[in-house]
């Protein structure tokens, strides 16, 4: 039998994990805002803090700044205080806000004077308000002040007013976030008497705070610019608060006046109205709109609507471009988003027919609601003619349309008239339908209705039975006539209408190409060069078809125009005699001759202005940059000379100077063997003096282009031991091949430059280690290679170090930098080379590169070096003059 078994164990419950802790709800922010110091913001704050307190709310002291003041201090009594954090700096103990004790503490409200506050190093925030937003984010209330003058976006207005710059500033951001702004104002008469009689400030700087930063009229604009922030700050929570509950209707806080435009003369008239409505009132705005219908939307806006927008910026308004299949709805509806008060739009004589379907102003009326409507009579005769051309079509094109549909008509019936029996009405009718199409192709939709309307009465005549007579005998011939008319007019509209549409997307494609075009230029740099303006100008004339387009520019608004840039000819003089212009800056224009350019070529015409003036002024801080980097390299090459003035010549004299005064002294008598090496000093140190000044004479010629070697032939052998005379004994070991070639150079050139680099070598090489000198012949040159076993240089210092006053990787050995790069110079002025290379196992090795002289045979002719026998040094004798001459034969003597 089966012994019974116990039931398995059950698992252990388990707690369910806590929820995650509930993140606090961020604190409200509440700011006393004020125009300057002095007009009550930490009373006004205190005030609150104690009606709150006596509520029961918890309201603590974070930190506030009393300034002495009595009536402020005596508010803060009765309140908790959180102690301030002690900060060293600057050798005191500066008292901030303790954040971390605001937060343990944890009370519902707490206060903090000047928000704008930069913390010293040490705290954990930079800024005050940074502080702010960490209580905020901790659930905290927080209580602050500021002044208009500390907000980021006032700073420099400030700063034009007062003449004072604010270093600590606010970002607009954190101000417009709090959810209660309360401004605290006071006249400029009341809080100069509050300064005066001592309440703000102490008594000895009373009279530099009145005279200065507090007059009247710092103060004055300090107040308008506290209530324009805060009046903004109110408008965007009104707006708020009219979008959160879904309020339609205008709440006039303000004059806000709409005015639509049509692109007629009648506009300025309007726009002119509707400004000295909005400035009835302080603060009134100024907004344009123009509606364009859905299928209107290719940029093919009245001609005149562009002198519009021109007027609008000039009355101090905005331009708004709005799409909608009713103007009138859309008028309105603008109104309504706005907040509009009043809207402004232009009433004139129309025809019958546009009168039976109702005027715009009716509409708009109709639909306005509360916003005021304004019908302000304008001409609009002028209006209807601009807007009567609007087939896109040039005049010859239309021209040509009529004379095709006058002359065609007829040609086509006596072509058609023999085949009259034969063929039906409805194949004539088709011909005819044909020719309008083709009238509509050429001329427009005008020409083509009247074909239409001519060819009709044309196959009534001639091909309808009963002839020659406008009667119709069969029902079905007069239904033929009449689709006949209405299809060739439907067509032709169709026709016309793609027309149109076909050029302004062509015209649309060419300016997106221009424009495409002008922007990859910008970004790749194309036009950077100092013609690029031209360049621009010239594709500007070209794209837009005009004869020419000048840049002109002026020193102030009263001064005569000049050209600073053009392309064609004739180029303009100013504004006034260009057909199209365009104002970029007040002293700078483009003026262009040609044609009049229609509305939908200005958006083209202003890119490229914008890009000729980008460019015009790159190449002027081109110029200005290159003139800066002349003096930055001269200043440069004074500071080197004067730091070697006063280190480098200052050592060698003083060591000649202590030298020579020991051995003038009377009283002391030296041995002979003392005497010798003072003496032996003060040779070492002129002939240091002598070398120092040498190069920097030498540098000075080369940079002036003074050099000018006297070139003759000479034997190696006998410059290169010369130039290694009175160098340590055992330093240097001389290594040259015994059939060496004439070489053409000046010997005073060569020597500085072995001297110069020989004694770099021995400057950086190892001490128990010889600077090898060796000299071999290559096909038509003589190389002289300078060996060390150094340091060496690296990669990026080899090029470096040929420049002047230049000590790679050795600061503290004497000279100022000067050796290799006279003896390059020197070497490129003999028509050699002078490069570095890498030693085999560590160091550096100069390579020098000379041309070998032409050697000449015993008939007198010239020939190559190596064609010599071993040890003939060529007939010639150091001393005579070359045949030829490097670096084209310059002859003189240095």
């Amino acid at each position: 039998m089966n012994e019974p078994t116990e039931p398995p164990a059950l698992p252990e419950p388990v707690d369910p994990p806590a929820p995650p802790p509930e993140r606090p709800a961020r604190g409200t922010l509440r700011v006393y805002f004020g125009a300057a110091p002095g007009v009550g913001k930490t009373y006004a704050m205190l005030a609150e803090a104690h009606r709150r307190a006596e509520r029961g709310t918890d309201v603590v002291v974070g930190y506030v700044e009393s300034y002495g003041r009595p009536n402020t201090a005596r508010l803060v009594e009765g309140l908790p205080v959180i102690p301030r954090r002690a900060v060293p700096y600057r050798g005191t103990a500066q008292g901030e806000l303790d954040v971390d004790a605001v937060l343990a503490r944890r009370p519902e409200v707490v206060l903090v004077d000047e928000l704008a506050h930069g913390n010293p190093p040490g705290c954990p925030n930079a800024k005050r308000w940074q502080d702010v937003e960490q209580l905020l984010d901790a659930g905290i209330d927080v209580v602050c002040t500021l002044n208009v003058a500390h907000l980021e976006s006032l700073a420099d207005v400030v700063e034009a007013i007062t003449g004072t710059r604010m270093s600590e500033t606010v970002p607009d951001e954190t101000v417009r976030r709090a959810d209660q702004i309360e401004l605290v104002d006071m006249a400029p008469e009341s809080l100069r008497r509050r300064i005066a009689h001592g309440n703000v400030f102490t008594p000895d700087t009373v009279d530099a705070a009145l005279s200065h930063f507090f007059r009247p009229g710092n103060l004055t604009a300090l107040r308008e610019l506290a209530l324009l922030w805060l009046a903004d700050r109110v408008e965007a929570a009104l707006a708020g608060y009219r979008a959160e509950h879904g309020i339609d209707a205008s709440w006039s806080a303000r004059e806000r006046v709409v005015v639509g435009l049509g692109g007629g003369p009648g506009d300025e008239v309007l726009l002119r109205r509707a400004a000295r409505i909005a400035r009835r009132g302080a603060g009134g705005e100024l907004l344009a709109v123009h509606v364009s219908r859905p299928d209107r939307v290719s940029g093919d806006w009245p001609a005149g609507l562009q002198r519009s927008r021109d007027l609008v910026a000039g009355l101090g308004g905005t331009f708004h471009a709005v799409v909608g299949p009713d103007p009138a709805a859309a008028l309105v509806e603008f109104a309504r988003g706005a907040n509009a008060s009043q809207i402004v739009i232009g009433a004139g004589d129309r025809p019958w027919w546009r009168r039976l379907r109702g005027t715009v102003g009716e509409s708009v009326s109709r639909l306005s609601g509360p916003i005021d409507v304004h019908l302000v009579t304008v001409d609009t005769g002028a209006a209807s003619g601009t807007r009567a051309a609007t087939t896109g079509l040039g005049r010859a094109r239309r021209t040509g349309g009529w004379m095709l549909a006058a002359a065609g008509l007829p040609v086509l019936v006596a072509v058609m008239s023999p085949h009259r029996e034969r063929l039906s009405l409805s194949t004539h009718a088709m011909v005819f339908m044909v020719f309008t199409v083709g009238v509509a192709l050429l001329g427009g939709l005008r020409p083509a209705l009247a074909a239409a309307v001519g060819g009709g009465l044309l196959l009534n005549w001639f091909f309808t039975p009963p002839y020659a007579t406008l009667t119709i005998a069969d029902p079905q011939n007069a239904f033929t006539l009449a689709a006949f008319v209405l299809v060739a007019a439907a067509v032709s509209s169709v026709v016309d209408l793609a027309a149109r549409r076909s050029g302004q997307a062509s015209r649309s494609a060419r300016e997106a190409e221009a424009l495409s075009l002008l922007a990859r230029s910008a970004l790749r740099g194309d036009d950077a060069a100092d013609d690029g303006v031209g360049r621009v100008l010239a594709r500007l004339g070209q794209t837009l078809g005009m004869t020419s387009a000048t840049l002109l520019e002026r020193d102030d608004e009263w001064s005569a125009w000049r050209s600073v840039a053009r392309w064609g000819e004739p180029a303009s003089t100013g504004p006034g005699d260009a057909d199209e212009s365009v104002t970029l800056t007040p002293t700078l224009t483009l003026a262009m001759r040609g044609r009049t350019l229609p509305a939908d070529d200005r958006r083209m015409l202003e890119a490229f202005a914008a890009q000729a003036a980008v460019l015009l002024e790159r190449q002027r801080l081109r110029a200005r940059a290159r003139q800066a980097a002349e003096l930055a390299h001269g200043n440069a090459v004074r500071t080197a000379l004067l730091a070697a003035v006063s280190h480098d010549l200052r050592t060698p004299l003083a060591s000649v100077k202590a030298a020579i005064s020991s051995l003038r002294q009377p009283d002391v008598r030296f041995a002979p063997e003392d005497e010798a090496e003072l003496l032996a000093t003060v040779e070492e140190g002129a002939d240091r003096l002598e070398s120092l000044i040498e190069n920097l004479l030498d540098v000075t010629r080369l940079q002036t282009g003074a050099v000018r070697p006297l070139v003759t032939r000479f034997a190696l052998d006998e410059v290169v031991p010369r130039a290694l005379a009175g160098l340590p004994p055992g330093r240097v070991r001389l290594e040259m091949d015994e059939a060496l070639p004439m070489i053409c150079t000046d010997a005073g050139l060569l020597e500085r430059i072995v001297a110069n680099i020989v004694q770099n070598s021995l400057t950086h090489a190892a001490t128990e280690e010889p600077v090898v000198v060796s000299a071999s012949m290559r096909p038509g040159t003589v190389e002289i290679r300078v060996v060390d076993r150094g340091r060496g240089v690296s990669a990026e210092a080899k090029q470096r170090m040929f420049g002047a006053f230049q000590r790679v990787g050795d600061t503290t050995s004497s000279g100022v930098g000067l050796g290799l790069a006279v003896a390059r110079g020197f070497a490129e002025a003999l028509g050699g080379t002078l490069d570095p290379e890498d030693t085999p196992g560590g160091g550096l090795t100069m390579v020098l590169v000379l041309p070998a002289a032409p050697e000449r045979a015993a008939g007198g002719e010239t020939g190559p070096a190596g064609d010599r026998p071993a040890g003939d040094r060529g007939i010639a004798e150091p001393g005579q003059d070359c045949a030829t001459e490097p670096d084209g034969g310059r002859v003189t003597d240095t």
